[in-house]
């Protein structure tokens, strides 16, 4: 039996409102119940009697009612009252989301990221250096070349020469298109653990984070089951696990098929799974096979990720799971790719992920 933990989320007087404070386990809740606001209502009215969340002065339908008037949740159809996510809502999944996942990560300017390549860019460094043929003139240090014709020529015969110019050092702000696969495979529900709610919870901190920080970036999503395709980023947190077998070649010929539209040369696949291909569509027809490690299904995986590697797009598998089989997979999948693994704790994913898409997004691939 699936059981979560929310003694953290407990009311505490010195940490805002009580709305605030209901409204903070209300999200976490919502994302176990995949954005099902009826349920997560009733979890929390359960959570209240065990625990004594409110109070006499603010009850549950006051924190409902409130939830109403500040736009969190709506009722689109007014003769079938059922309360949905809002937009607003949404977001504030998004945010926390990426509050809960990279919390060391601050705010910052449009396209913060660099590339080890000096040039022309949009970011000034510290450094600067002597003027040479074909370097744009957008970068000249005004300042500094006029004081070194200054020095070099004196004030009564000012002239200002090639040899006294200088210019500012620049980083190259690099794009990045990035393809996000989520496995809703059954088996991230299997043997009684929950993996899809942390995978949903990266996948909206990424999204958040690409959004935000990155506005320049691109970001698709893709789930993939028996079959692979794309969803919204505002359908993240309303992720559901199917009935499905894991065919990773469908997940992975969409996500190139999506990459070859962008014309950024910079792009990159993380993978988030916890077993090994067990799938293929062949025509209309399923080749399907749970047991071991099939070749056909393995060969047929391994050779897009070679293919992807030819066309200069990593991939990063982030697997959950640890079976010495999956990770003989794995190994051989991150070989023929040339990409990255990390074999990560349910805890561990969201920092290896935040990590990997700072590190790949400062390279410039040739």
């Amino acid at each position: 039996m699936i059981g979560w933990r929310f003694s953290e989320y407990l009311p505490d007087p010195n940490q805002g409102s009580l709305f605030d404070q209901l409204l903070k386990l209300f999200k976490e809740i919502l994302v176990h119940t995949s954005g099902n606001v009826s349920e997560a209502l009733s979890w929390l009215t359960q959570l209240d009697k065990q625990y004594g969340l409110t109070n006499k002065e603010y009850g549950m339908a006051d924190f409902i009612q409130e939830l109403i008037d500040k736009g969190y949740i709506t009722n689109p159809d007014q003769e079938n009252p059922k309360f949905v996510p809002s937009a607003k809502l949404e977001i504030a999944l998004r945010q926390k989301a990426l509050e809960d996942v990279f919390g060391i990560l601050k705010k910052s300017k449009r396209g913060n990221h660099t590339t080890r390549f000096g040039g022309k860019g949009d970011e000034y460094t510290a450094d600067m250096r002597p003027y040479e043929f074909g370097d744009s003139l957008d970068n000249l240090a005004v300042s500094e070349s006029l004081r070194n014709a200054q020095i070099n020529h004196g004030i009564d015969d000012f002239k200002l020469t090639q040899g006294d110019l200088e210019v500012h050092e620049t980083l190259y702000q690099s794009q990045m298109s990035t393809v996000l696969m989520i496995d809703i495979s059954h088996s991230m529900i299997l043997y009684g653990e929950d993996r899809i709610t942390p995978a949903k919870k990266v996948a909206m901190a990424l999204a958040e984070l690409i959004t935000t920080r990155y506005p320049k970036d691109t970001l698709d999503i893709i789930v993939f089951g028996n079959d692979a395709w794309q969803i919204e980023i505002k359908d993240l947190p309303y992720l559901q696990v199917g009935p499905y077998h894991t065919n990773t070649v469908a997940g992975l010929e969409l996500a190139m098929d999506l990459l070859r539209k962008r014309r950024n040369p910079n792009k990159q696949i993380f993978m988030i799974t916890d077993g090994k291909p067990t799938c293929l569509k062949l025509g209309k027809k399923y080749y399907q096979n749970s047991f071991g490690l099939d070749r056909k299904i393995i060969n047929r995986t391994l050779a897009l990720a070679s293919k992807c590697r030819k066309i200069q797009i990593p991939i990063t598998t982030f697997m959950i799971a640890r079976d010495s089989y999956l990770v003989q997979f794995v190994e051989q999948f991150t070989k023929a790719n040339a990409g990255k693994a990390y074999y990560s704790s349910l805890e561990g994913l969201g920092e290896f992920i935040f990590k990997d898409y700072k590190n790949n997004k400062g390279r410039k691939y040739r």
